[in-house]
């Protein structure tokens, strides 16, 4: 496989490609760089990093490869920040489940957030993984391309713990 290009997301700074564009928190690289998606405040933090990474990582790739591109994602915690915050809104004796937080309790709603903003009608995947398993990881992707030849795979680890502790590492891969 060949590496088009790469971001990596932590709570310090922000790399594209190898260099440091940012030291901004999620929010802030949102303001700097993306800005015109008012959706974005609604989502959840997992949901939000993800988010950011892919726009950042397909900034200058044209609709038509975008199209035929696939996503594949994977982490360790699914969406359990989110679930927790879910699970407090009916656990208390007034019992209001939040439908704005519910809609994240799925961690491949990152990649349904991807696709659609970006128009991405190739697979759409989300594991949930132990660990980072860089060989389990390019297994999966590789079996994509045998299976759908996509254009590019959008491709990496995006697992948010807390405000403090969060990574997205992606990479945008094709034969």
């Amino acid at each position: 496989m060949i590496t088009l290009a790469h971001i990596r997301i932590t709570p310090s700074e922000t790399w594209l490609n190898g260099k440091v564009v940012s030291n901004s928190n999620i929010n802030g690289i949102y303001r700097e760089f993306i800005g015109d998606y008012p959706k974005f405040f609604k989502m959840d933090s997992l949901c939000k990093l993800g988010f950011i990474a892919a726009e950042l990582i397909l900034k200058g790739q044209t609709p038509e490869l975008k199209e035929n591109a696939s996503i594949i994602l994977f982490n360790r915690n699914g969406s359990l920040i989110t679930d927790r915050n879910y699970q407090m809104t009916i656990a208390d004796d007034h019992f209001f489940p939040s439908p704005a937080l519910f809609v994240y309790t799925l961690a491949n709603i990152v990649t349904g957030e991807i696709a659609i903003r970006h128009k991405i009608y190739g697979e759409s995947s989300f594991y949930v993984l132990p660990h980072q398993d860089d060989e389990m990881i390019n297994d999966v992707v590789n079996k994509a391309y045998l299976t759908s030849n996509p254009s590019f795979i959008l491709t990496g680890w995006v697992d948010y713990d807390d405000d403090d502790n969060y990574v997205a590492d992606i990479k945008l891969v094709t034969k």
